[in-house]
């Protein structure tokens, strides 16, 4: 027990000390001088009060006395807590001697993984060889291979050798649970280079066939436990999953690891902004100018600034730009890893803070993933894809539709899904849908299951930013000879063309050339890919290059390899997830092919997902010859459905600030009885005032209103209801009604209106006031007529000549300024007819940057490019193209 003193420089401090001093001599209890730190420098008192303006929700000229009176509490050295506590020396040799006594360490936790129950007389090894038996000779009905045979040894040695056996069968038990409660699950990450999980049904990679390499998994000399991800599909079905590890831990046994955010672009601008007590319009502008790490030039910062509308003499203007670069990257809140759970062999509670989440059910620990990994507290994902769900509610659509898809059955190298690829028609298709994706496959013209895996793998910073994209599809298209560093690359490098692609590849090559063990190329991964230190990554080049060189390799092949795993492995995608996701983007280039209605049912009933919204998916899948049918009060339900006709009805989901509890009891009352009236349905349901004019305004009471401006009239009236009102005798072919729920006005028939009808554009607004989409003309069909003629639609631009000047219109669907373009913006426009992409170079965008980022509707004039099956338009001049301020669905903006 002590009792602790704190000096500030503050005068009402001294009387409240010399209390705490004197009631120290009473006890006969030591003193101990600490400095209350708050911040690491004097300086840092300004981040310091920006944070208790935002505690307070507060700015700066109302915060009074929440603020620090000086800047006291920073970092003090020992010279200067001597001079501060001159007085009471034995207070500063406490503090030397108390910090010495506290020797423990986080790794002194005693953390235990669960072991996974077996049966009397049984051991995990034993269980785990017993299950990866069972499962070989299911994947295997042939007869396991001895090459799989002898792997298999390999890997059940190591795994009971680390003590690993109990996180294989608690993962496997996981895999087994979703199956048996039709759940879609598969297991991603290194864990798809063992045979032992394809065998346990882990995960669907067959790592003899696509040949991985299992070290970079498992190696003898691994710290740490393997890194098992489950892909399941997002929503109630991988909640359900969640559930199930609480169930068999407990509240206090498992827990969702915590995921710390940090400031960064356009929040840190935004609360910085409010703290100063700027203009919310400017505030506002600068957001849409910042884009992602974008302003790391003093100057670049000041030009926005002033472009955003705030001077750079206003006198807030430097303490802005100096808050903002301050707080970038600082811990903003903590929340949720995505799908990262830790579970325990006793209490979690007793190694980690644990904290209830919002989400009811849920238990967080306080730690991220990475302090988790470090401590040895082992992580299982249990990962949500969009994708997924959709998958899963498309299979099960295709069977309800007698035309069921099994997904672990799918015809192999199918051609016609293969040519939607090659003609890159993969708007909706998973993971080969993003503009550059969509570049390259006419390029790579994939024509088998691993030419997807390199296409899903190819369009990353890893093979980018290490110039090995290019080189490899030049080999591809024959413009490029291949080459390899050294002959014996061959076997590792020839699926590639000689260019590294992959994660495991740059493993194999300091096995091959350096004569790394696996444990030593698995340090060399981990060293490269921690991005916090320069040198550790240096050294570990280092190292590569210094036993390349000493086993006789030229220095110039030395150099060019170590500078090839530099710049890859930062960034660098391994195989094993490049497989994985291949088959998913398989699956759902299959389905848009041959079951078109059923994946963009699925596909809209899962939002948002992918680069595309709603508006920009019906509008494909109408290119695809699917009828869309908009939201129907009579037809609809919450989620889109699919009709006799192979028509796709749109459902209440989409409809924007509809409450869900409004439509699922308007969907209860239908099924009991079906609405006949416009009246009828206002009287049975509980839909607010406003709900019903959106609804109206959307044509959902079309059944009952000769038109929109009708229905919109009459839910305007009073509701009419009561025995005058009912109606005796249904109409014609109607279904009866009992008498104590004929409510109904006026027959089914609508009654003919006064009003006049809403115009082709009147309707395109109200859709997208209501909805965000239409399913009526796109918004550039009635557009046309008032452009230029000199305009190209997206459909003709195969008639362009490369070099032609041209001029696109078009809506802005997506916005992207990679990291790796070097400062080059990319645009797409959507007409009537399609997509047009434009190319912004970096001087044009800073020049036009507000325009390019917050205009709803473009004209770009520019340069042809057509240039392997794609074409581009180099842009030359931008500007807006006015359409009466419709609220469009937004675009997919720098991500």
């Amino acid at each position: 027990m002590y009792v602790e003193l704190q000096r500030h420089c503050r005068p009402e401090e001294e009387p409240w000390n010399r209390r705490l001093i004197d009631l120290a001599r009473v006890q006969r209890l030591p003193l101990l001088a600490t400095n209350g730190v708050e911040y690491a420098t004097p300086e840092g008192r300004r981040v310091a009060d920006v944070f208790t303006c935002l505690r307070h929700h507060t700015h700066l000229d109302l915060a009074g006395l929440h603020l620090a009176v000086n800047a006291e509490r920073y970092l003090k050295s020992p010279a200067q807590m001597a001079v501060q506590f001159a007085d009471l020396p034995e207070a500063l040799t406490n503090s030397v001697t108390l910090s010495e006594r506290l020797t423990f360490q986080l790794t002194d936790l005693g953390y235990e993984f669960p072991a996974y129950p077996v049966g009397p007389g049984e051991t995990m090894p034993g269980v785990l060889r017993d299950w990866t038996d069972r499962g070989a000779r299911k994947r295997y009905p042939e007869g396991i291979p001895a090459k799989v045979t002898a792997l298999l040894q390999k890997e059940l040695s190591l795994i009971e050798q680390l003590g690993f056996d109990g996180y294989f069968l608690i993962v496997a038990d996981l895999v087994r649970y979703c199956r048996e409660h039709d759940i879609l699950a598969q297991g991603r990450g290194s864990a798809a280079n063992s045979a032992v999980c394809f065998c346990l049904g882990i995960t669907a990679v067959d790592p003899v066939k696509f040949n991985v390499l299992f070290e970079r998994f498992l190696s003898a000399g691994r710290q740490g436990w393997p890194d098992i991800d489950i892909d399941l599909p997002s929503g109630d079905r991988r909640e359900a999953v969640i559930q199930e590890v609480y169930r068999r831990y407990g509240p206090h046994g498992a827990a969702m690891t915590g995921a710390i955010h940090t400031y960064r672009g356009r929040g840190t601008a935004r609360e910085v902004g409010k703290v100063l007590n700027l203009p919310t319009d400017v505030l506002e502008r600068f957001s849409n100018l910042v884009g992602h790490g974008d302003l790391s030039s003093p100057s670049a910062f000041e030009s926005q600034l002033q472009q955003a509308g705030l001077p750079a003499e206003h006198p807030r203007a430097a303490a802005f730009a100096s808050l903002y670069r301050q707080l970038a990257h600082l811990p903003r809140h903590l929340g949720q890893h995505s799908g990262g759970m830790v579970i325990c062999q006793s209490g979690l509670n007793r190694f980690v803070p644990l904290e209830n989440a919002a989400m009811t059910g849920r238990v967080v620990a306080q730690w991220d993933k990475d302090d988790c990994a470090e401590l040895g507290i082992i992580k299982v994902d249990l990962l949500g894809l969009g994708m997924m769900a959709a998958l899963q509610e498309a299979v099960t659509l295709t069977a309800e539709r007698g035309r069921p898809v099994d997904l672990a059955q799918l015809p192999e190298n199918d051609p016609a899904t293969f040519e939607l690829l090659c003609r890159a028609d993969t708007i909706g298709v998973f993971q080969v849908e993003s503009r550059a994706q969509m570049a390259t496959l006419p390029r790579l013209q994939p024509k088998c299951f691993y030419d997807l895996v390199v296409e899903v793998a190819i369009i990353r910073p890893g093979p980018i930013q290490g110039d090995l994209a290019n080189p490899y599809l030049r080999r591809r298209t024959g413009e490029e000879a291949i080459t390899y560093f050294d002959p014996r690359l061959v076997p590792v490098l020839e699926r590639t063309l000689g260019v590294p692609l992959f994660q495991e590849q740059m493993l194999q090559i300091a096995m091959v050339m350096a004569d790394f063990t696996g444990t030593e190329a698995e340090e060399l991964r981990k060293a490269l890919s921690y991005h916090r230190s320069d040198e550790r990554m240096t050294r570990a080049a280092t190292k590569l290059r210094t036993a390349m060189l000493e086993r006789e390799v030229k220095p110039d092949v030395a150099e060019r390899i170590a500078k090839a795993v530099g710049s890859f492995a930062l960034y660098g995608f391994p195989e094993s997830h490049a497989i994985s996701f291949a088959l998913l983007a398989y699956a759902s280039a299959y389905l848009k092919t041959h079951r078109a209605p059923e994946f963009f049912t699925a596909l809209l009933n899962h939002q948002p997902m992918g680069f595309y919204t709603p508006a920009t998916l019906i509008k494909d899948a109408k290119r695809h010859g699917l009828t869309v049918r908009p939201v129907c009060a009579a037809r609809s339900d919450w989620r889109c459905t699919i009709g006799p006709d192979d028509s796709l009805r749109l459902g209440f989901v989409q409809v924007q600030g509809l409450r869900r509890a409004s439509v699922e009891a308007m969907l209860v009352e239908r099924n009991r009885t079906p609405f006949t009236s416009l009246n009828d349905f206002r009287v049975r349901t509980k839909y607010s005032a406003e709900e019903q004019r959106t609804l109206a305004s959307i044509g959902a009471f079309n059944a009952w209103a000769t038109h929109r401006r009708a229905a919109l009239w009459e839910t305007g009236e009073p509701v009419r209801q009561g025995e005058l009102f009912e109606r005796a005798d249904p109409t014609p072919g109607s279904p009866a009604v009992p008498h104590h729920l004929s409510l109904n006005s006026r027959p089914l028939t609508p009654r003919p209106s006064i009003l006049r009808p809403m115009s082709a554009n009147e309707r395109l607004q109200a859709d997208y006031a209501g909805l965000r989409l239409t399913t009526g003309p796109h918004p550039m069909a009635l557009i046309r007529p008032r452009l230029s003629e000199w305009i190209w639609q997206s459909a003709e631009l195969s008639q362009a000549r490369t070099g032609q000047r041209i001029r696109i219109a078009g809506q802005v669907i997506c916005r992207q300024r990679p990291g790796t373009a070097k400062g080059v913006c990319f645009v797409s426009l959507e007409d009537e007819t399609g997509i047009a992409n434009a190319i912004v170079a970096p001087t044009l965008f800073e020049a036009r940057r507000l325009l390019v980022s917050t205009e709803t509707f473009l004209v770009i004039e520019g340069i042809v490019q057509h240039r392997h099956r794609t074409i581009h338009i180099q842009a030359k001049t931008i500007e807006r193209l006015d359409y009466a301020g419709l609220q469009t669905a937004a675009s997919h903006d720098f991500a």
